[in-house]
């Protein structure tokens, strides 16, 4: 237990370490030699995460959401992201699939902005008394069709994307999270951008959550609480501050043949 604990609190390190060299970085001290401008947003987002293992090798990913702005007002993106998992001995999967997006325009107008994203996962999990953890890697290739005038144009913007998550999730009631558990959940996860067309913000995004969750089967629970969602935009001194109601819903579907 120390060695995990000490485990999360680097990887927690690393979270802040990492953000401050973004911070810090030339090319983002120069953005923010303009007066900087934060706007303050509220959301909902709703996300359902479905796992189905096929064989002890394999199993399917699918991951979907709908998220509205300014609270209920009006929409800001939705999600469809399938994927294929591989699984490693010691609770390690690699995980590559397709994404497709379509992003909604600011108030007042009319295109929705497709967006194509191939990505590939390595995450790996530790359950323990007490205290359940998740990890990922992501990487993202993001090709986002181009705007201009309030109307789609031929030709893509395409850059990198990547994504670290931390996730705890802790029993509120009994040594493990099992079917009729009320649990404490917290995550972190961190945006970096790479590419020729990233100019002022290497630092994408940071999304802090902090909620509580309920296990109603083995295969289902769901979680609902506060995230913050932090967001330099491409100017560079222009950002997004998101106050976000989450609920999160994940089913995991067992199809292997269970032995006699």
């Amino acid at each position: 237990m120390k060695s995990l604990s000490i485990f999360v609190t680097s990887s927690l390190v690393k979270i802040v370490s990492l953000g401050s060299i973004l911070l810090c970085s030339p090319d983002l001290t120069h953005a923010q030699t303009a007066p900087k401008q934060i706007h303050e947003q509220g959301q909902v987002w709703l996300g359902y995460f479905n796992q189905t293992r096929l064989s002890e090798k394999f199993s399917l990913w699918l991951d979907l959401h709908a998220r509205r702005t300014d609270l209920l007002e009006r929409w800001s993106t939705t999600i469809i992201r399938p994927g294929i998992t591989f699984h490693l001995p010691h609770h390690i999967n690699l995980t590559a699939g397709y994404a497709y997006i379509s992003h909604y325009p600011a108030a007042g107008l009319q295109t929705i902005r497709p967006e194509h994203r191939s990505w590939q996962q390595l995450s790996w999990t530790r359950r323990v008394k007490k205290l359940q953890m998740m990890q990922w890697v992501r990487f993202e290739q993001r090709f986002n069709r181009k705007v201009a005038n309030d109307a789609l144009v031929e030709g893509y913007n395409f850059n990198y994307r990547l994504r670290y998550l931390l996730s705890i999730f802790i029993p509120l009631k009994g040594d493990f999270i099992e079917a009729g558990t009320p649990f404490f959940a917290f995550n972190d996860e961190i945006h970096i951008n790479a590419g020729k067309q990233i100019t002022y913000n290497y630092f994408d995004q940071n999304r802090f959550f902090v909620g509580f969750g309920y296990q109603f089967s083995k295969t289902l629970n769901a979680q609902l609480g506060y995230m913050n969602l932090f967001q330099q935009l491409p100017a560079g001194n222009r950002f997004n501050n998101n106050h976000t109601i989450r609920l999160f819903f994940f089913n995991n579907i067992d199809l292997r043949k269970k032995e006699k």
